[in-house]
């Protein structure tokens, strides 16, 4: 196997595939092993995924140059902070600094947009994490894998919204409108759903359960099926 079908099969791709692929196939496997989906106190799990995503990085890196297009890059935390190039990730530090805007800017911590009217919009693959959206109109809204780690969705409306694969880990939907919303492929490990409608929404395909639900608090929430969670 030579080294660029080495960083195919790093991003789990046949050799050949489109750059449109590349990035597709960067983007999943940073969502899979992204720190934040894995337990703090499992070392070995934290630095496996640290090594997974320095070699997802180098492959998609390498492969992009090869289109001649650079793009930003996710990287892992380091034990060490050191210098790294102004394409690179800078773990935080104690002490505030400036960054250029090649940076990676974590987002700000709940950002308000409680209220705001997002029906029917298309927030496909959006980074809404942290995001502050309690009471928000996101009815009929594409939310398809976007990225809602922690995000404040309280009494918001997402009725008929499309939740196709999102990532919703730790998310606080206390009283949500889910009526009829597509769930399918749903992270909704860790959340906070209680009180939340999910009358007709869709989570499974026959018998078969396609959303994550691990550690979610459903007390009280109205199941797709119109019964009262206990």
């Amino acid at each position: 196997m030579n080294e660029l079908e080495r960083y195919y099969r790093v991003l789990e791709l046949e050799p050949g595939a489109t750059i449109e692929e590349v990035n597709q196939a960067y983007k999943d496997l940073v969502f899979v092993w992204h720190p934040d989906r894995l337990p703090k106190d499992n070392l070995r799990l934290q630095q496996k995924a640290q090594d997974k995503l320095k070699a997802i990085n180098e492959a998609r890196e390498r492969l992009r140059s090869l289109n001649g297009k650079h793009q930003h890059i996710y990287h892992s935390p380091r034990p060490q902070p050191q210098k790294t190039s102004t394409d690179h990730y800078q773990p935080p530090r104690p002490q505030p600094q400036k960054t250029s805007t090649d940076h990676y800017q974590p987002p700000k911590q709940n950002p308000d947009l409680s209220g705001k009217d997002f029906s029917q919009a298309n927030l496909s693959n959006k980074d809404l994490s942290g995001r502050n959206l309690s009471y928000a109109n996101l009815s009929g809204a594409n939310l398809s894998d976007t990225f809602m780690h922690k995000v404040i969705l309280r009494g918001a409306n997402l009725s008929e919204a499309n939740l196709f694969r999102a990532n919703l880990l730790l998310a606080d939907l206390r009283e949500a409108n889910l009526r009829a919303a597509n769930l399918i492929g749903a992270d909704l490990s860790g959340a906070d759903l209680r009180g939340a409608d999910l009358t007709g929404a869709r989570i499974r395909s026959g018998d078969r359960l396609l959303v994550k639900l691990i550690g979610a608090n459903l007390a009280g929430a109205i199941m797709p099926d119109g019964e009262v969670h206990k």
